[in-house]
């Protein structure tokens, strides 16, 4: 079975600068990888570093050392050392990503944000309002919220568009940040079976999942990211 993503020593600190150049270690030795097909969910408390090591993986925090070997096109990736072009094309091309919070362009009606990734792709713009059309409607958004901008939707709605837009790529990675926080359980089975079908394809997926109900039905293991738990502040 291919491994398409591995991570090796990574190790993530923050400089806080208003307090006199305090370095804080936030995770070090972050090691584990990822097959196709599989779904591994990050454990551990609030403030283990969870949410910094999808935004690693996903090129939104720099790396301070360690590897994160990528299988991107026909070749191997390092998104520790890669350019920012290089990021991008692994975002468009490889590493799929679903936030909690819906970030979109004002006006932009939720059919467009959800079809945007497949357009980006280089996919038909209606196939792409079409294959958007029956994920919204598998989410339960009503109807007539389709042409309408989200920023106005509830965090529920909201967060179906955003499940929406992460899940309608062919992505071979697919990293998930709490994707059913803000769903009601008749949604949550919805995520369920997306993610199911996202394995069955063959996609690797690595998440955040507090619901114990909804972990216990995706994740086929759990890594546990108290062990990667870094020392303590330095000046």
């Amino acid at each position: 079975m291919a491994t398409p993503l591995v991570v090796s020593d990574v190790a993530k600190s923050f400089i806080m600068h208003l307090r006199d150049g305090i370095k804080l270690p936030v995770v070090t030795g972050v090691s584990f990888s990822i097959r196709s097909g599989e779904c591994a969910v990050l454990g551990g408390p609030s403030g283990a570093g969870k949410s910094s090591i999808l935004k690693m993986l996903y090129g939104n925090y720099a790396v301070d050392e360690g590897q994160i070997i990528v299988q991107h096109e026909d070749g191997l990736i390092d998104l520790a050392t890669a350019s920012p072009r290089t990021v991008l094309a692994v975002r468009r091309l490889t590493i799929g990503y679903v936030s909690q919070f819906l970030r979109t362009v004002p006006r932009v009606s939720a059919l467009d944000v959800v079809a945007e990734p497949l357009v980006q792709r280089g996919a038909d713009r209606e196939a792409a309002r079409n294959k958007a059309r029956a994920l919204l409607a598998q989410l339960n958004l009503p109807e007539k919220l389709w042409m309408l901008p989200p920023a106005t939707f509830s965090g529920g709605e909201q967060q179906r568009v955003n499940i929406a837009r992460g899940f309608i790529t062919e992505h071979p990675i697919l990293l998930l940040d709490e994707p059913t926080a803000s769903l009601d359980a008749r949604n949550r089975d919805v995520v369920i079976g997306l993610i199911a079908a996202k394995k069955a394809a063959g996609v690797a997926l690595l998440g955040i999942c507090h619901n114990h109900d909804v972990r216990e039905a995706v994740a086929d293991r759990v890594i546990d990211v108290t062990a990667f738990a870094a020392g303590k502040i330095a000046a």
